[in-house]
């Protein structure tokens, strides 16, 4: 496993636990839906994005949820709608993987 993370992801300056699960998961580099989101989604902004399936949508929406919310907390920080069942099944498999290193449940 390649110990370093890629640079584009590098740029966002995410915290450390985020950058070892993109790590973990073998991303090798930003999808064009996150380049274009993550940076303004990381300041906090309002964002609506449109793109196909298997975009990494569901990673650019989760990485700055999972960055905002404090560790070892035990209280609901986030609620995450699905318009179907499949993409709930998809987040609730994504998300996870990329709090993997943070105390979150």
């Amino acid at each position: 496993m390649d110990n370093h993370l890629p640079e584009d992801f590098a740029k966002l300056e995410l915290p450390d636990e985020l950058g070892k699960a993109i790590i973990e998961l073998g991303f090798e580099s930003c999808t064009p839906v996150q380049k274009e989101v993550l940076p303004h989604s990381l300041d906090v902004k309002d964002i609506i994005a449109q793109a196909q399936t298997g975009t990494g949508k569901t990673a650019a929406f989760s990485l700055p949820i999972i960055e905002r919310i404090t560790a070892g907390e035990r209280k609901v920080k986030a609620i995450v709608l699905a318009p179907t069942r499949e993409l709930a099944r998809q987040v609730a498999e994504v998300a996870p993987s990329l709090a993997q290193f943070k105390d979150l449940h």
